[in-house]
């Protein structure tokens, strides 16, 4: 875990570096050689600017890494997160087209990084690049605990049946011993994600699944060992045509970073 940590950490120096919800994807498939839409996404400042968030830490968590198809006896080593044993961590899925869901999530964390640290944040990211391979989630869910976050978002796009679509957010169910300090602020939290990212990309609550948007579970390790207000958010079902058009779309991609951006501004202000 030190050697992952360590990495995560240092994206919050100037300089150091450039689905579906965990354990509910299908078992490790093949890495796709897709091209992944590109575009630039948002300038990163130089220094943590002051602003609204100035003092706030914020965890983003961008769901599954490239290398993990590749590496399969890693990322299914079993691990406990309370309720259960859950793989170490999944590949995730894609869209029909190829687009994989660690390469989606990359990109929407990489253009919501610079977004908060305008607004004053020092943020952290709970993997360095799109290349690696895990970290588990137990490891994910430390590095947010060790860091302090005053919120944690975890990144994912969903692997449901083509005829459903729209995003929605997870919460953490209470475990009584484990999370009773952080259920509530962690229910805030996502409202008010959800709020945002409604009002900035327009996109339906999912249909297949939650209500209203929202969904609360007790078997995500992300969320279960996080001592901090934390959720998942499953920006769209990457198997359904309209959600994959979208998520496939970097203009598209830099909307959803800027309405987390302002769900997180939101709940921390």
């Amino acid at each position: 875990m030190r050697a992952h940590l360590t990495a995560a950490l240092l994206m919050t120096l100037p300089g150091l570096a450039a689905g579906c919800a965990q354990g509910a994807a299908p078992a490790v498939r093949e890495a796709v050689p897709a091209a992944s839409p590109t575009a630039e996404p948002t300038a990163e400042p130089t220094e943590p600017a002051s602003g609204p968030l100035a003092g706030k830490i914020v965890v983003i968590d961008p769901g599954h890494n490239g290398g993990n198809a590749s590496h399969p006896k890693e990322i299914n080593r079993q691990v406990d997160v309370i309720t259960g044993r859950k793989p170490c961590n999944t590949t995730g899925t894609q869209t029909a087209s190829g687009f994989p869901e660690h390469a989606f999530t990359w990109d929407v964390a990489t253009r919501l990084r610079p977004i908060l640290r305008r607004m004053g944040a020092k943020v952290v990211l709970t993997r360095p690049n799109d290349e690696g391979v895990g970290p588990c989630v137990t490891e994910r869910a430390a590095i947010g605990n060790e860091a302090r976050a005053d919120a944690v978002l975890s990144i994912h796009g969903d692997g449901a049946a083509p005829s459903g679509h729209g995003f929605h957010v997870i919460m953490p169910g209470l475990l009584k011993g484990h999370n009773d300090a952080v259920v509530k602020p962690s229910r805030r939290l996502g409202i008010d994600v959800r709020d945002a990212f409604r009002e900035g990309t327009g996109m339906p609550y999912a249909n297949y699944t939650a209500r209203r948007g929202l969904q609360t579970r007790t078997d995500l390790g992300g969320l279960n060992l996080s001592k901090r207000p934390a959720v998942f958010i499953e920006c769209g079902n990457m198997r359904n045509k309209g959600d994959a058009a979208k998520m496939t779309d970097p203009a598209f991609r830099e909307r959803m970073a800027t309405s987390l951006a302002a769900g997180i501004k939101r709940f921390l202000t």
